[in-house]
């Protein structure tokens, strides 16, 4: 599946967004204003301005609106939560080649709110993924502790876990342990 550079950069924020959502004892990785300037520079999400309490929380239900797409159970409800999240956004397609990147398609309107811009850009970025008709790509991570969202990028589609280096490693661990302990017996 062939994903421009600007849709993968969208889709990695996406997923950076809704994994601030709190879990079970994990607090809100965005429960405070300076969390969001940090989100944004983290993503050099451009034209940000002056931040308040106001975009912590419209960006917070951004991101809510965000975990909805992620668990939709089929491509129907998934088209039409990021048709709702755009259209909120008021999208104005535009070409621009800034801060060094080659030309790419910005969503938002000029002077958008940081919120509208995440919706608008993140949102298209997921509908790329619709329309591909790949949506079964948006997951949550399989570890028993873990429910991070990711995007499953692998060619055969048979990621099951946010990152094979923390979640996977651990389990195929534990499992090659359990293994080890039975065989010992």
């Amino acid at each position: 599946m062939l994903i421009p550079h600007d849709t993968r950069i969208a889709l990695e924020t996406v997923v950076d967004l809704v994994n601030t959502a709190p879990e079970d004892d994990a607090g809100d990785g965005l429960a405070e204003l300076s969390a969001l300037y940090d989100f944004a520079e983290r993503h050099h999400i451009s034209d940000v301005g002056t931040l308040d309490e106001k975009d912590l929380r419209a960006v917070q239900d951004v991101r809510s609106r965000f975990a909805e797409i992620f668990a939709a159970p089929d491509a129907r409800t998934a088209a039409d939560l990021v048709n709702s999240l755009v259209a909120a956004a008021g999208t104005t397609p535009q070409l621009t080649d800034h801060d060094g990147y080659d030309w790419h398609v910005h969503y938002f309107a000029p002077g958008a709110s940081i919120a509208d811009h995440l919706a608008a850009d993140c949102g298209m970025a997921l509908a790329f993924i619709v329309v591909a008709g790949e949506q079964e790509r948006l997951r949550r991570c399989e570890a028993p502790d873990c429910r991070d969202a990711f995007v499953d990028l692998s060619r055969n589609r048979s990621r099951r876990y946010c990152s094979s280096r923390t979640c996977g490693n651990r389990l195929h661990v534990a499992a090659y342990r359990a293994r080890r302990r039975e065989a010992a017996r």
